[in-house]
């Protein structure tokens, strides 16, 4: 099913939707907003500017069950962060950790941008604690530990 101009996929109550930032309603994007600042601000203690002027030249990967945010990705274009695309503000909420839709996340991510964008490579600025995570998707560390915003970060990088 075609969700906007993107892609949208049904499984039963969740619903994984692609979108470019023109095409969120003002709805979706209250919730996703709402539902980062639960995560990075609130659960981490991490105050930090959320409105980056990066939401304009993303796309924005939305997992939704019953309607709620369950999961979200933004996929940055590259020249942004960095030279190549970005994945980046991943999360999870609360509620629905540990039934592996950062996993489905990050594994719809990866073919997009590899079969539908042709790119090959992603760089990523990843919180350290979440390394084995990327690493499973054969993300490399490329430089050393650094700080940003009191929390632990390492820069990575995936090339197909």
């Amino acid at each position: 099913m075609l969700c906007g101009v993107i892609a949208c996929v049904y499984n039963s109550a969740m619903e994984i939707s692609l979108k470019r930032y023109e095409e969120l309603t003002v709805d979706e994007l209250y919730d996703i907003l709402k539902a980062r600042v639960d995560v990075f601000v609130v659960e981490q203690k991490c105050p930090y500017a959320e409105i980056d002027g990066k939401d304009k030249k993303s796309l924005h990967l939305i997992c939704s069950v019953d309607g709620k945010i369950a999961g979200y990705m933004r996929i940055v274009e590259k020249g942004v962060s960095y030279e190549e695309v970005s994945i980046g503000r991943v999360i999870t909420t609360k509620e629905y950790r540990g039934k592996g839709i950062a996993t489905r996340l990050m594994n719809f991510a990866l073919d997009y941008i590899r079969t539908t964008l042709g790119e090959n490579a992603i760089r990523i600025g990843a919180q350290e604690y979440l390394f084995n995570f990327y690493s499973s998707f054969g993300f490399k560390k490329i430089g050393n530990t650094y700080d940003e915003d009191g929390i632990s970060h390492i820069e990575m990088l995936l090339t197909f």
